[in-house]
């Protein structure tokens, strides 16, 4: 599109001005700024840009800053900016959009091996303190979950991480995950409070039960876990699913289906 200026007599072509103009705000080093936009001008507006998107990341990613040096968190932003194409305008996403880019954009040969598990483990945090779903605070009487149909509360979230993430900090940084891998169920309560707990492989396993099914019954559900664990006395691993069950029904990870 073109537009024919009474006062210059030229002709501006104002998508190829704009790509000009946003392609140095991203990435200065691989484009030339615009020859007709002042250096000091330009140069404020990309600090703007950037401080945007960095305050964004700061805010929602607190340990990935903590564990890095200035130069590096700088680097590691500035590489975001530059790279990846946001696919929403909404500022709320730009977790998202940084979590696509480490997973499908970055060059992290020189990172922390778990970098990206730890990303997705605080973005989990924020997505699920602005999840617009809710969770009924009405508790039921866990004497009679046995006999009753359940489900997982939107606002749970099971999760499998390589590496303990939620331990992650400048003063505990493995280099190689451990022998067992992490499990973790992330919630928010009816108080709008968003906790982790970390969980056993059983834990998981009948959160994972739960999940793939619309509404399970208990009984089907310790049934089926009881089968997969091959125990010799599958009765204890009964007892002890539901006890499990009537912990998580407590704390709304899970609830009554209907």
């Amino acid at each position: 599109m073109t537009n024919n200026s009474p006062e210059t007599g030229m002709s501006v072509d104002f998508k190829a001005k704009q790509l000009e103009f946003a392609g140095y705000i991203r990435d200065p080093e691989r484009n030339p700024p615009p020859a007709d936009v002042q250096p000091q001008r330009i140069a404020m507006y990309r600090e703007l840009f950037f401080n945007n998107i960095d305050s964004f990341l700061s805010a929602n990613f607190p340990v990935l800053q903590a564990i890095l040096d200035d130069r590096q968190w700088l680097e590691l932003g500035q590489d975001f900016f530059a790279r990846h194409a946001c696919q929403s305008p909404h500022f709320s996403k730009i977790p998202e959009e940084f979590l696509a880019y480490l997973q499908n954009e970055r060059d992290g040969s020189n990172d922390f091996p778990f970098m990206l598990e730890l990303a997705h483990y605080e973005w989990v945090e924020m997505a699920l303190s602005i999840a617009k779903e809710t969770v009924s605070d009405h508790h039921h009487n866990p004497a009679k979950l046995q006999n009753q149909r359940i489900q997982l509360s939107p606002l749970a979230w099971p999760l499998a991480y390589q590496y303990p993430v939620h331990k992650i900090s400048p003063d505990f940084l493995p280099e190689s995950p451990p022998e067992q891998a992490t499990f973790l169920i992330v919630y928010r309560n009816p108080d709008d409070e968003v906790n982790f707990m970390e969980i056993t492989p059983i834990t998981y396993r009948l959160l994972e039960i739960i999940q793939e099914h619309e509404q399970v019954s208990v009984i089907d559900c310790l049934k089926q876990v009881a089968e997969e664990s091959r125990h010799p006395n599958p009765d204890i691993i009964t007892a002890g699913g539901l006890q499990i069950l009537k912990e998580l029904a407590e704390k709304t990870i899970i609830t009554l289906a209907g």
